[in-house]
């Protein structure tokens, strides 16, 4: 049976996202959020950390149905070339039993 993962996500953005135009950078981010979306995750939550960490600008968490799921959104965000735009870590993890 499928079990819910949650994805942690640190990024930042890289040269190529500050070239592109207030327009086009909000374009992308509605086309990230559509994938989200598409596949059945959703943002639990996402925070400003530029203030206290100059390696990661942003960090959140996105919760997905299934591992598949995971997957499937890992390769709707390459084929959007989302990597070139940011730079980014992320864990994967399951709900904790008893908790």
């Amino acid at each position: 049976m499928a079990q819910p993962v949650y994805k942690v996500w640190m990024m930042k953005y890289t040269e190529s996202w500050y070239k592109l135009s207030k327009e086009e950078q909000e374009k992308h981010d509605a086309k990230i959020a559509e994938a989200l979306k598409s596949v059945g995750g959703e943002m639990v939550l996402m925070r400003v950390s530029l203030w206290c960490s100059e390696n990661w600008l942003f960090w959140g968490v996105e919760k997905f149905p299934s591992i598949e799921a995971v997957q499937q959104h890992s390769e709707l965000l390459f084929n959007l070339n989302h990597f070139q735009y940011v730079e980014s870590t992320s864990y994967l993890g399951s709900e904790m039993p008893g908790m």
